[in-house]
């Protein structure tokens, strides 16, 4: 009996020895530290379902204790495997974290959460190299990939580099995708301005000032002729252009690493009469890669588009306004055709993406040797399935394509009109013989962009009978549409949505025209009889502009102000006191278009 009982002892002491507890307190430590820290806070920044997450990070804690402790620990391979599981289980909490809140649309790409110790040790390393040179945020490599040194602090160089710095940072705070510098104001003056969601927007690159006395401090985004010059020079010199010729159109690519964040930019400069200007495109790659599903086409038009691209004959045309959406659907459109069977060739002035399988000319203006009408002549001649002419300069252009075989090739022409009406009547022009524009016509697409609401913050409200009736819409069937918001609810006081800055929209969504040109059409299009081919247009149930942007509007993925502001060529405006005023939205259960 006592030898028992002095068994029994000895192995509950050694159930308990004292670094079995220790050793399944200790992961819990760092755990909770950054969930804390770093998961929680980041979902209170972004208003992500803080409370959800917090309670799945308690199940998860609970699930890796329990998954410790149940496992019998008279073997001590045991106790090791309910350790590893609840090493496992805590990981996977921090993991699923970033990786779900990663694909939401409120947290934006440059403060996505990244496991890759790498990256952390990188930009740390980058951080201490910055300090010993100066306090520069960026890293800049050239064409050559070649880091740009930062200059020695207290240089006018190093002033000159931290304000270019600035111009970068603050339009990627603010969802830029693109920058320009361009002359034009008063005593030689340059505006900056950032493209958000398609729109341009004087660049706000200081903190607003108030000041009681004294001059009013300058309007956004104006800079002088010399500061501008000293920005516009320092691109152009990072990306390796010829910095003595301010008239040639000169472009590069250049990298530009902040943290984990890597991003390729784009800088171009051309000569104006009133002054040298400079375009930097962030993303230029990016920004036109889209898949035929997110394009934005609707159904039928999609349906339309399938019809375009098996026909494979004659001419379509792909068209938009400036900054519509043009190159984006101009590739995307060659990418539905199979590359690997079929002998598909573009001619481009400047490649804005690489096209897989795509055999891609550049044509080079500043060359000497034939026009660019006559090198589209000259690939038509070379019998290729697929061909997209990606600009119309001239109307020789026109009149080459207008020739093709269509019987053996399709040709895209692609070119900058309002609509699909518009661009049939500047491509009849540009041939000048409607009898041979038409015969080779086989369909016209254009395109716009439209900004999408912020799904933080966008506001439901209900449309009155006046406004529906002006948008040509059905009182009786219409009982919600959403407004862009702005702000948000947090602990009942308004403040400005995290996801959007405030602005109401996120992204862009395209909308079409997607007409295929049959027999009938082309018989309108030869009589130049527009009415005709409007109501032909009508028989196949196809959406105008206005009309597919309508239906963005109804389906809440954007507001009848947008729609009108992106169409404003096609409809009058309504009455401006058609919908209510913006008011904060309460953020209980984000919503998701």
């Amino acid at each position: 009996m006592f030898f028992s009982t002095t068994l029994a002892a000895e192995e509950a002491y050694q159930l308990v020895s004292w670094w079995k507890p220790f050793l399944l307190l200790l992961p819990f430590i760092p755990w909770a530290i950054i969930v804390s820290k770093v998961l929680d806070k980041h979902a209170a920044r972004f208003i992500l379902p803080r409370q959800t997450w917090g309670t799945v990070h308690v199940v998860c804690g609970a699930v890796a204790l329990i998954a410790a402790l149940s496992l019998p620990m008279k073997e001590e391979f045991t106790f090791w495997i309910g350790w590893a599981l609840m090493m496992i289980v805590l990981a996977a909490d921090i993991v699923a974290f970033a990786m779900i809140t990663n694909k939401d649309e409120r947290v934006p790409e440059q403060f996505r959460l990244t496991m890759d110790m790498s990256k952390w040790t990188k930009a740390r390393d980058e951080k201490k190299k910055a300090a010993l040179q100066g306090q520069v945020e960026l890293n800049i490599k050239g064409p050559d990939k070649s880091l740009v040194q930062a200059p020695q602090s207290g240089t006018p160089e190093f002033d000159i580099r931290v304000a270019s710095e600035n111009v970068f940072t603050r339009a990627t705070g603010a969802r830029a995708t693109q920058i320009d510098f361009n002359p034009g104001g008063k005593d030689g003056a340059y505006a900056v301005t950032f493209m958000i969601d398609g729109v341009r927007t004087a660049a706000v690159l200081t903190e607003p000032v108030q000041t009681k006395d004294g001059p009013p401090p300058p309007p956004p985004g104006i800079l002088s002729g010399a500061e501008a010059l000293k920005l516009m020079d320092f691109w152009r010199g990072a990306a390796k252009l010829d910095l003595t010729d301010r008239r040639k159109r000169q472009s590069a690519d250049i990298t530009i690493e902040r943290g984990t964040l890597r991003t390729k930019v784009r800088v171009s400069s051309i000569g104006s009469q009133a002054g040298m200007r400079v375009t930097i495109l962030l993303d230029p790659e990016g920004q036109v890669r889209r898949k035929t599903e997110a394009l934005g086409l609707l159904e039928p038009q999609m349906e339309a588009m399938k019809t375009l691209i098996e026909d494979s004959k004659g001419v379509v045309l792909v068209t938009a306004p400036p900054d519509g959406g043009r190159t984006t659907a101009f590739y995307t459109v060659l990418k539905m055709h199979d590359a690997y069977t079929r002998n598909v060739q573009t001619l481009e002035l400047e490649m804005q993406d690489t096209l897989e399988g795509i055999r891609q000319n550049k044509f080079d203006p500043q060359s000497e040797g034939s026009d660019f009408g006559t090198t589209v002549r000259s690939i038509l001649r070379r019998d290729p399935d697929v061909v997209g002419v990606a600009e119309m300069p001239d109307a020789n252009t026109a009149k080459e394509v207008a020739k093709v075989d269509a019987e053996r090739c399709r040709v895209y022409l692609s070119f900058q009109a309002a609509s699909a009406l518009g661009a049939l009547q500047t491509y009849l022009k540009a041939v000048g013989d409607p009898d041979t524009a038409s015969k080779t016509l086989h369909g016209v697409v254009c395109s716009r962009v439209l900004r999408r609401l912020c799904t933080n913050c966008r506001q439901a409200y209900q449309p009155s009978a006046d406004m529906l009736k002006k948008l040509g819409l059905p009182a009786d069937k219409i009982k919600q549409l959403f407004k862009k918001g702005g702000q948000v609810l947090v602990k009942n006081k308004p403040e400005t949505c995290p996801a959007c800055g405030g602005v109401g929209y996120v992204g862009l969504e395209g909308v079409f025209e997607v007409f295929p040109l049959g027999v009938a059409e082309r018989a309108a299009v030869k009589a130049q009889d527009w009415n005709a081919l409007k109501m032909e247009f009508r028989k196949k149930n196809l959406p105008m502009i206005q009309q597919a942007a309508l239906r963005k509007a109804l389906d809440g993925i954007t507001s009848v102000e947008e729609v009108l502001r992106a169409t404003a060529d096609e409809a009058p405006k309504p009455a401006a006191a058609a919908t209510p005023k913006p008011a904060p939205a309460v953020v209980a259960a984000p919503q998701k278009s």
